[in-house]
């Protein structure tokens, strides 16, 4: 039987789920392969109406998913309201995306000579991948998890989806799942359009199924080892997109300390305690110069007056103060300030730790899951390029400057830009944008691959190019026809819009 714990009391509850079976697992599996044609060669309206109508049921259930939610998660109900219309506004830009088709990369060279000889007549698009195993993440109930955006793009391009449900909030991922069901089956979809299993045995046995063509994963980075392994021993290995481990270094310059401290210091203090310091863009490393005295001491005085948070689950507790521990005995920081009150469940208190910047190592620079950012203190900019190189590549840097640090602005970007998948300037990286511009993905152990797991370009995953040479038109895709206009398409080497 599954359980259900709740953050905030730590109070553990049976519930009516239970792990699904190795069989079980494999039917469902099967399920997808079986649908997967129907989606593949669905109409590019039909699919952006399927993710329109999941969008709106989202929307319609939004109370009692919240309320689910904040029982598993200890999360706040305004951050849940917030992921959730996330999580419908991921669908909604995705089948904004499919409409407009730019993603197919569609290119036509008719036959034609050639400096070689006679040319074929050749035609490229991206196709759909199969089915796709999605891992929910702990951290984010909604928008990482069912009905988050890996399920939203690989529906998008065209590929069946098999969630694994997350083990900290199994009541949500089941209420999330029966909501995004109950609306594809309401559309038409076919049946094996969406699946779901619980347990992780079932995450290790869905990984294995032969089915199952790409895997969309948050986690740890010991946890994408494992799957990684299973992918490993496939007879025919299949793509593993992975969001990993990431420390996110924030650089302070002494020019924007002094114009604007005790702001950057309000800001700091926000973004890596919020939502309990659990988000993947959590600021964990703050590069300060010594005399930022205005910018530490609001730091200081806003961790003493914070109270406690409920971490996600017991695991993420018990890492939280292991590392916390081993920054301090291991990394050689200090602790410079904690907040106060009573825990309880699996709460913690937000900490600020503090270094000399020459001293970072790579015992200093662990990911800490959990509120807790290590401020490293510098007196030139030599120990922060130095120092930057000690911090593990990320998900994102962030450049707090002035207008007049032109030359230290670009040694800074220089340094930070190879190191990150998205570069923050005079903000905070917390809070991410869903728009096509954007890109949530980072060297390695970031992530494992180039692909971003956010906005428009997520759905690139679950696709592949596919070429037609000299072929009949009956059996293009409409996209690919002569007479077609519906997408973008580059013919005979010119770029050609829609209309």
């Amino acid at each position: 039987m599954i359980t259900t714990t709740d953050p905030s009391t730590g109070t553990t509850r049976e519930t009516t789920l239970e792990a699904t079976p190795d069989a079980e697992v494999a039917a469902i599996a099967e399920r997808a392969a079986i649908a997967a044609p129907a989606l593949r060669s669905s109409t590019r309206d039909w699919r952006a109406g399927l993710l329109d109508a999941l969008a709106a049921a989202l929307d319609a259930h939004s109370p009692q998913l919240v309320e689910t939610a904040m029982s598993e998660t200890g999360l706040a109900r305004p951050r849940l309201e917030t992921e959730l219309t996330r999580s419908a506004v991921q669908f909604r830009l995705f089948a904004e995306a499919v409409r407009e088709g730019s993603y197919l990369e569609a290119a036509i060279d008719h036959a034609a000579p050639t400096p070689m000889g006679p040319g074929p007549d050749m035609r490229r698009m991206l196709l759909a991948l199969g089915p796709v195993a999605v891992f929910g993440s702990s951290n984010f109930p909604f928008a990482f998890s069912v009905p988050g955006g890996d399920t939203s793009s690989a529906l998008a391009a065209g590929c069946p989806v098999v969630v694994k449900a997350h083990s900290s909030h199994p009541l949500t991922s089941q209420a999330a799942f029966a909501v995004l069901l109950g609306a594809a089956d309401a559309y038409g979809a076919p049946a094996g359009t969406l699946g779901i299993v619980y347990g992780t045995a079932a995450g290790r046995a869905l990984v294995a199924q032969p089915a199952i063509s790409a895997v969309g994963f948050t986690g740890s980075l010991a946890a994408a080892e494992s799957l990684m392994a299973i992918i490993g021993e496939r007879a025919e290995p299949i793509p593993f997109y992975g969001e990993l481990s990431s420390v996110n270094p924030l650089v302070v310059t002494p020019g924007a300390a002094a114009a604007r401290g005790a702001q950057i210091g309000e800001g700091l203090f926000a973004s890596f305690s919020g939502s309990a310091g659990q988000l993947c863009t959590k600021p964990g490393v703050a590069f300060v110069p010594r005399n930022a005295t205005g910018l530490v001491d609001t730091l200081v005085a806003k961790v003493r007056a914070s109270g406690p948070q409920p971490l996600l689950n017991e695991r993420i507790l018990s890492s939280f103060g292991v590392i916390r521990d081993r920054l301090v005995a291991e990394g050689r920081a200090e602790v410079l300030a904690t907040g106060s009150g009573q825990t309880a469940g699996f709460g913690v208190v937000p900490h600020v730790l503090r270094i000399d910047a020459r001293d970072l190592s790579e015992a200093a620079t662990e990911e800490a899951f959990g509120p807790l950012v290590l401020i490293a203190v510098y007196d030139d900019l030599a120990e922060v390029l130095e120092g930057l190189q000690t911090v593990p590549p990320s998900l994102t840097a962030t450049l707090h400057s002035e207008a007049g640090e032109s030359a230290e602005r670009a040694l800074l970007v220089d340094a930070m830009q190879p190191r990150a998948g998205r570069l923050v300037f005079d903000g905070y990286p917390t809070g991410l944008r869903v728009s096509w511009a954007q890109h949530h993905g980072g060297p390695w152990p970031a992530t494992n691959a180039l692909h971003t797991s956010v906005g428009v370009t997520a759905l690139r995953r679950f696709l592949r190019p596919f070429a037609w040479q000299d072929a009949p038109e009956d059996v293009l895709p409409r996209e690919l026809r002569d007479d077609d206009t519906s997408v973008p398409r580059r013919v005979d080497g010119v770029l050609r819009l829609a209309g």
